[in-house]
């Protein structure tokens, strides 16, 4: 299980030798994925030696991909009040449309993850999207609500492939020194998805229906697809194959036995066992990526994107339902329009964040004098996690407690959706940080690491979507976003500080784990 080994590449001497290094391309016989010979830009042995048009290209059309989960999300946010109406439910069920949606986005990338391992990244992208076509048209013309929190929840865990695999395919192509940057420019496709999917979503919901936000997602699935088919190469340096593993341990136990006629009870036994090796594999490996908690390291990178993540979705049902009452009353498109404020922020954040990361993990490494034998500046995922951190960490707590006390007295709406922009800067910091550490202190299963990310963000998200309008009639925007932001800011001190005090040992005992 060691996919994604930056060991098992070949590695350029210099950094002037990784910018001119020659991309020898793949027989086209022998590219890998679904349909690969209909690929426009070809399959190389190597990654890394992509021309950099070609590996922004690559990073800006996953980045794309990466918006279809979020955007299934947040889409229909404006129109909940039309769907409880349309089907005769109340709010608390039609919420369940994003808290379910948002729990398949946790567990389905475990299996897109570990798939992936086997059957390369194209192909997984390829499969997801031709199903999240297929399962957006079935919401699209659902007769009932479970029908649609269904088909949504089916349609939502195959778009989230991307939410695994898509940190995977930018730590296959960018070396660590330049993977800030372009990490950033990844995550900034799934949070634009809050940024456009409220608009699109109060736009046609006000004009067309609540339908219409599904048929919408059916056509972005569609250029997905055709996006994929011509344009996304395999990237996977090594992937694994099941079967021949399966056929070798069959093997090692054969050998292990007295060479005799095979009777055909002994032959359905060693199939049986060679199919039940596969399945459980299939089934119950991708589960077990989930082990990875166990080290601290892992355990509070995620733990401190989930908190950032849950407040994210406390946040969205706030905005829903606050300013469509007293004393806002704003119709369904300017509700929609309030998501942009935060939005923008992780545009900024995304768009300068990733850089200012990188060039802070080149001063720590130069300020240590941390070399490698090929006299290449030998980086650190903790040293991510200086005074960008610190600002984040404060900024973001204190948005939201700004946001839940003006948006509980009624002041003008400028003023809360002000601390919406500063929330989106300080979050973004954190959402970008934590995936790039997660696939540098886990060099060979990135994809794991971003699986295990989105499995417990997206529990957080689900829950707070579950949680918040209860919560707000009860105790009001204040006081919930008050225990938020401290809960947030405590959290955010105490992981930065165990990071910079103990992140070093607990990452060499990752690596002396073979993680």
């Amino acid at each position: 299980m060691h996919e994604d080994s930056d060991a098992e590449r070949p590695r350029p001497r210099t950094q002037a030798s990784s910018i001119a290094s020659t991309a020898h391309h793949v027989d086209g016989r022998h590219r890998r994925g679904l349909f690969a010979s209909l690929a426009l830009i070809p399959e190389v042995t190597n990654p890394y030696h992509y021309p950099r048009r070609t590996k922004w290209m690559i990073t800006v059309l996953v980045a794309i991909a990466g918006m279809a989960a979020p955007l299934g999300s947040a889409i229909v946010m404006p129109v909940l009040a039309d769907i409880a109406r349309n089907f005769h439910a109340s709010s608390t069920i039609a919420n369940l449309n994003v808290a379910i949606y948002m729990l398949s986005m946790s567990i389905f990338p475990l299996w897109w993850s570990s798939f992936s391992e086997t059957l390369g990244r194209r192909s997984i992208y390829l499969v997801s999207f031709v199903l999240f076509l297929l399962f957006g048209v079935l919401a699209a013309v659902s007769t009932s609500m479970a029908m649609l929190i269904v088909m949504r929840v089916l349609s939502g865990g195959a778009a989230a492939s991307v939410q695994a695999v898509g940190a995977g395919t930018i730590a296959d192509i960018w070396e660590p020194k330049e993977r800030g940057r372009a990490m950033g420019l990844f995550y900034l496709g799934p949070l634009c998805g809050p940024l456009f999917a409220p608009i699109i979503g109060g736009a046609m919901g006000e004009g067309l229906g609540w339908r219409s936000t599904q048929w919408f997602l059916v056509v972005y699935g569609g250029i997905m697809v055709l996006s994929i088919l011509f344009l996304l190469p395999e990237t996977l340096v090594k992937r694994k194959d099941l079967a021949k593993e399966a056929e070798d341990e069959k093997g090692a136990a054969q050998q292990q036995q007295p060479l005799t006629r095979m009777s055909t009870r002994q032959s359905v036994q060693i199939k049986t066992k060679k199919y039940a090796t596969l399945a459980k594999r299939i089934f119950i490996d991708p589960l077990l990526v989930l082990a990875y908690l166990k080290y601290p390291a892992v355990a509070l990178t995620v733990y401190y994107a989930s908190i950032a993540f849950g407040s994210l979705y406390f946040l969205n049902i706030s905005i829903q339902q606050t300013f469509a009452a007293s004393p806002y009353n704003f119709s369904t498109l300017i509700i929609g329009l309030l998501y942009i404020p935060n939005s923008i922020g992780y545009f900024l954040a995304s768009l300068f964040g990733g850089r200012w990361i990188d060039r802070i993990m080149h001063r720590e490494a130069t300020k240590a004098g941390r070399y490698d034998e090929n006299g290449k500046l030998s980086f650190r995922p903790e040293d991510r996690m200086r005074e960008n951190a610190w600002l984040a960490a404060f900024l973001w707590p204190g948005a939201l407690i700004w946001y839940g006390w003006t948006a509980e007295k009624g002041v003008f709406w400028f003023v809360p959706m002000l601390a919406n922009f500063f929330f989106g800067i300080g979050s973004m910091l954190i959402f970008g940080l934590a995936t790039t550490m997660l696939t540098e202190f886990m060099p060979r299963r990135a994809s794991a690491g971003i699986a295990i990310n989105n499995f417990v963000r997206n529990i957080f998200s689900c829950a707070a979507a579950v949680a918040s309008g209860p919560i707000i009639d009860a105790i009001g925007n204040g006081w919930l976003f008050t225990i938020l932001g401290l809960w947030s800011l405590v959290s955010g001190c105490a992981v930065i500080w165990a990071m910079k005090n103990y992140g070093d040992r607990w990452r060499r005992r990752m690596g002396e784990g073979g993680i």
